[in-house]
């Protein structure tokens, strides 16, 4: 018995010294092959063939969060068989945007994107190039233009008088009261954007094309949000393992039908001389299909669908979680429906005029934006070629991750980070724009968020109509302290449990 427990134990015991071998070989050979013995951003190490993928986690804005006490602001990891830079300090993004913009301006494509060649029409996602820098101007200068934004005021105004209506009437319809909050500005948003991007009123409560388009794309989102192992190990790329991209691909060729018929309709209106003076989105697109070989019908379906995309969740996650922050905090409530009542009175509605005279409105969004960035991990970058970053190696073909839900909660640039308080802003210099790295929720430098000023303003406006003509009440047996204010993580980041409660009309 004795020989056989010796035996058994030195057999571990081998497997053990084996397995560590075999580790640190994988380490220093897997170093040396992306660094080419170069010295690289420390890091945590990685297990054979997964490298970090379990240090990442399902939360990986959190965990890698985490891992900046010991490791610093400037984070290496190992996902599989890719390398990814993770940055997490406003001085190190600084330093990214400053001085390494343009060799970190490609985006890294992740494999559900390729559905439908979605890559190839993106604007997003798009390979920085001669296509991207194309559609980038397009927008800067006229599709996403100033101008044509602040014209849109009046589409947003409907659109939040409308949502104000459904909410007054399901409230007053259930014995309760209580609201899930989530679904009302989901359809706003919506609205907004059909509006203004394609002129149409697709999403009424009971709309049965609207409600066919938004299942649609919030399918395609969750598979293509999803986390796939083919981005960790593309040798895997012919096998889907997953199913990640034929599920994407089936309901994005659906949304791609249903746009391909708008603009079908569109055409048609203009040849019979139907379709009104007034240029939409969609006309300023038209207007540019097939100049130059590149603006193709399919790109047009694509900058079209990103446009919706991109707008309808980011924009009601921020508003949600600007309300849950202000029951979180009745002081800052209180705050802000009295600056509500003194500049804009009981007799009339807030209008998007009036957002310059509300400075802690203006604050309250800020800070919203910063707790609860809607895209914790900015748009993954790409390093097109090998560089010297902070005296670091980073070698061509390494996704780059800016950490904004960790910059943003940095003590070395937040006092009190943890905390929801929005007269930090009162006063201050600081904004979203992505000049002020410590608060970089649209990013910065080229790839940028094209529609930050639509954001801002659908957020500023909708927050200050909800607060300013309702009083809210918390549903009963919860009260400020005992809010659930966890994250999930999904399309954006969301509240775990969706922000519910009573509105009460004021008089």
């Amino acid at each position: 018995m004795d020989s056989l427990f010796t035996e058994n134990s030195e057999m571990v015991w081998y497997l053990l010294i084996s397995f560590s071998l075999a580790l640190v070989v994988w380490l220093i050979i897997s170093r040396k092959a992306a660094g080419g013995g170069n010295k690289q951003p420390p890091g945590p190490p990685g297990w054979p063939l997964i490298g970090n993928i379990l240090d990442v986690g399902m939360m990986p804005h959190q965990s890698t969060h985490k891992l900046k006490a010991k490791y610093g602001p400037v984070l290496w990891l190992k996902l599989g068989m890719s390398n990814a830079l993770v940055i997490q300090s406003a001085k190190t993004a600084e330093e990214l945007f400053k001085k390494h913009d343009l060799q970190f301006s490609d985006r890294k494509v992740l494999h559900s994107f390729t559905a439908c060649d979605h890559d190839k029409g993106s604007f997003a996602v798009a390979r920085y190039g001669d296509y991207w820098r194309m559609i980038r101007k397009l927008c800067a200068t006229d599709l996403l233009s100033q101008k044509r934004i602040n014209g849109a005021a009046p589409i947003r105004q409907d659109c939040v008088d409308l949502m104000m209506q459904w909410i007054r009437e399901d409230s007053a319809k259930g014995s309760s009261g209580v609201i899930q909050l989530e679904k009302y500005l989901v359809l706003m948003t919506f609205n907004v954007l059909c509006k203004f991007v394609i002129s149409k009123d697709v999403m009424g409560k009971n709309s049965e094309i609207g409600h066919e388009f938004h299942e649609a794309m919030t399918k395609y989102l969750q598979w293509s949000g999803t986390p796939n192992l083919v981005d960790s190990f593309p040798f895997l790329k012919p096998f889907d393992p997953q199913g990640i991209k034929r599920n994407a691909e089936k309901y994005l060729i659906k949304l791609m039908d249903m746009v391909r018929g708008f603009i079908k309709e569109r055409v048609e209106e203009k040849l019979s001389g139907k379709h009104k003076d007034t240029k939409d989105f969609l006309d300023a697109l038209l207007e540019n299909d097939g100049k130059g070989d590149q603006l193709s019908e399919k790109s047009v379906i694509f900058v079209i669908l990103e446009m919706l995309f991109a707008g309808t969740e980011t924009t009601s996650s921020t508003i949600e979680w600007g309300m849950a922050e202000l029951l979180h905090n009745p002081d800052s409530l209180r705050k802000l429906k009295e600056e509500l009542d003194v500049v804009i009175g009981r007799s009339r509605k807030l209008e998007e005029g009036d957002v310059n005279k509300l400075p802690y409105l203006q604050a309250v969004v800020k800070e919203a934006m910063r707790l609860h960035p809607t895209v914790p991990f900015l748009l993954p970058r790409n390093s097109m070629e090998d560089t010297n970053f902070m005296g670091y190696f980073i070698p061509k073909d390494t996704m780059v991750l800016v950490n904004a839900w960790s910059i943003q909660r940095d003590p070395d640039s937040w006092e009190d980070p943890l905390t929801f308080k929005p007269e930090r802003f009162i006063d201050s210099k600081i904004d979203s724009k992505g000049q002020n790295f410590e608060l970089i929720p649209f990013g910065s430098g080229r790839r940028s968020c094209i529609g930050m000023l639509m954001g801002e303003k659908m957020v500023s406006l909708t927050l200050g109509r909800l607060i300013h003509e309702f009083d809210w009440k918390l549903p009963p047996n919860v009260t400020p302290q005992t809010m659930d204010m966890r994250e999930k993580l999904g399309i954006s980041l969301n509240l775990l449990d969706p922000f519910k409660a009573i509105p009460v009309q004021r008089n």
